[in-house]
């Protein structure tokens, strides 16, 4: 959740901390602050509830003195409420010792009672100053040496945590740990970084290190220290990011989540891309491990949020073209029912941040159970994928926006390549379904450009007349059921209204009892061509609604004649097969969510209460 960065070099580091925290601030933004040593050797403080915009404002007006030596910190809350006090960095130990946290300590309270029996006195409400207040007694304990008190401090902490430090007696050294919770390190040339992502300090290095489970890092202008909790000296994975810092601004754009609406062809495009061979998907990365997939006898999906629906799109594709028997769970639920696991079942994570906490505990329980695990993930360096024994990255390219759009359509991309491939290792898939479906993955870029150009103003029309609309509700049969799913969603996360989705088939269930006159509906419907049995069956849905007096927005392919007379309005979307359609059918209830919430006056990116990453349970 909380954005982190640090930073020492010879550069003045506010700048620098306040662009990597513009950079994070969708991964918290409810209070933002940073502490920097200045040239005197004097550690100053500035933290302000409120977007970055008011900690911007403040140090305008009054600003701290120049160093080159900083951390920063966007907070996404937890322990206490968005306020000035409980913002971080946190100061210690006369004010000379500053800390920011992402993540939940557990035994805080614990600590917390300790530390008061010796006569330590709080300002907060967060479990983070109950770590600075730590780390201060045990600088002291430990002859000032902050990387040993530092060391001790975080042997006592439990939960999920990611740790930055620094000390005024110790001006160019930033101390970081990680468990659980996102840490990279950014390379550069007598200057280095620490961000929750590389989005941090991608404008100023591509060069990075990742930092594994329990580790610490010390990072100084000459280099970088990474060793465990015991002190002892670890390797790091180094690895190049392949997005600059262009990918990651507006452009131009209203807002990120227009920019990356229209990036969803690319999204695509650039997932699909050096994954085709001979009519045929081969996935370079993924060769060592046929010898799992031609044993497996089950595969579990799982992840959260939109990433569920995506795993519940694939597990279609799964199915139908690997011939094996296919769930998808909810990370959270899915460690907590003591799930029937072993070495024919692989365990398909799916997060686009590769920090998800919920997804990645059910990762490490998987491999715990000697199940084989896979991860789709948009995140180089991030944890997931390293906890995995494979990973097929999407190439959906930095995501800012908190409701996700081209990372879903990406993760599907990545479920069907995986689909493709593992049935092509099984001998599950004929060479001529196989080159079908390439074809048809191929031409899906295209097509939701023909939407963007086509259907895009017109659909962002009708959410600005239906502004004042309080509930809308999503259909949808066989793979447009998690489409449904997913179209409401983002209608919740970002416009703040009731939403529901539904399978069709479930309206005269119950459902269909929230009907009345002027009920907007969505109704994804099946292409008459590909699937006229679940075609008729969803027009009879229509009719049944309508009847009773529903406003039927209708999702259809072009030529659809059928569906006229039922429909108060109809979008279009391009011919496709069956598997294809919610790679198109989604784009236009992405816009409409976005265009809905623009004519709310809400902030698209930034939606109330959320975080971009959920790396705490």
């Amino acid at each position: 959740m909380c954005g982190i960065v640090g930073y020492v070099g010879p550069r003045p580091s506010e700048g620098i901390l306040l662009s990597g925290l513009a950079r994070l601030e969708y991964r918290g933004y409810d209070s933002a602050g940073i502490a920097v040593i200045d040239a005197d050797g004097t550690l100053g403080m500035r933290k302000r509830a409120g977007k970055l915009s008011v900690l911007r404002d403040d140090l305008d007006r009054a600003p701290l003195a120049d160093g080159t030596t900083g951390i920063g910190h966007t907070r996404w809350a937890t322990h206490g409420g968005p306020t000035d006090q409980n913002a971080h960095p946190h100061l210690a130990d006369g004010g000379k010792l500053a800390v920011i946290h992402n993540g939940i300590i557990e035994n805080f309270a614990a600590l917390k009672a300790e530390l008061v029996a010796g006569g330590a006195e709080f300002l907060s409400e967060t479990d983070t100053e109950v770590a600075a207040v730590l780390l201060a007694r045990e600088y002291h304990a430990h002859g000032d040496d902050l990387e040993a008190a530092f060391r001790a401090t975080v042997r006592r902490l439990e939960g999920a945590f990611t740790l930055l430090a620094l000390h005024e007696e110790h001006p160019g050294l930033v101390v970081g740990a990680r468990r659980n919770s996102p840490l990279v390190i950014g390379l550069g040339e007598g200057e280095n970084f620490l961000g929750s992502d590389v989005a941090a300090f991608v404008e100023h290095t591509r060069h990075a290190l990742a930092i594994g489970q329990d580790q610490i890092v010390a990072i100084t202008p000459e280099g970088v220290r990474v060793t465990d909790f015991d002190g002892a000296e670890v390797g790091v994975e180094p690895f190049e990011v392949t997005w600059d810092a262009a990918a990651a601004e507006k452009g131009g754009w209203s807002s990120f989540m227009a920019k990356e609406v229209s990036e969803e062809p690319d999204a695509v495009a650039n997932t699909i891309r050096g994954r085709f061979h001979d009519d045929a998907v081969a996935i370079p990365e993924l060769e060592g491990m046929d010898a799992v997939f031609a044993g497996i006898h089950r595969i579990i999906v799982v992840a959260c949020g939109t990433a569920s629906y995506a795993g519940q799109v694939g597990k279609y594709a799964l199915e139908q073209w690997s011939r094996v028997p296919v769930d998808v769970e909810l990370a959270h639920e899915f460690r907590y029912r003591d799930p029937v696991l072993d070495s024919s079942t692989l365990v398909v994570s799916i997060s686009q941040s590769g920090e998800t906490m919920d997804t990645l505990m059910a990762v490490k329980y998987a491999r715990e159970r000697g199940a084989a695990t896979l991860s789709i993930c948009n995140t180089q360096g991030a944890t997931i994928p390293r906890e995995s024994d494979a990973v097929v990255y999407t190439h959906a390219g930095p995501e800012v926006a908190v409701a996700s759009t081209k990372a879903f359509v990406a993760q599907i991309t990545a479920l069907y390549l995986l689909a493709l491939h593992i049935g092509r290792v099984r001998g599950a898939l004929s060479a001529q379904d196989s080159a079908r479906a390439v074809a048809e993955l191929e031409a899906v870029p295209g097509k939701i450009q023909w939407i963007l150009d086509n259907e895009q103003e017109r659909t962002a029309h009708l959410a600005r007349w239906m502004a004042d609309t309080r509930s809308v509700l999503f259909l949808g049969r066989h793979v447009g059921f998690p489409i449904a799913l997913e179209g409401a969603l983002k209608l919740k996360e970002i416009s703040y209204i009731h939403a529901e989705g539904f399978a069709a088939g479930e309206l005269k269930h119950g459902p269909i009892a929230l009907i009345e006159p002027g009920q907007p509906v969505f109704v994804i419907v099946p292409s008459p061509v590909h699937s006229a049995m679940l075609h008729d069956k969803v027009v009879s849905n229509i009719q049944e609604i309508r009847a009773r007096g529903a406003r039927v927005i209708v999702i259809a392919e072009e030529g659809d004649a059928a569906v006229l007379p039922f429909a108060d309005e109809v979008l279009h979307i391009p011919l496709a097969g069956p598997a294809f359609e919610p790679l198109l059918a989604v784009v236009p209830l992405h816009i409409f969510a976005m265009g809905l919430a623009e004519a709310k006056g809400l902030d698209v990116d930034q939606p109330r209460n959320l975080a971009k990453s959920v790396t705490v349970e």
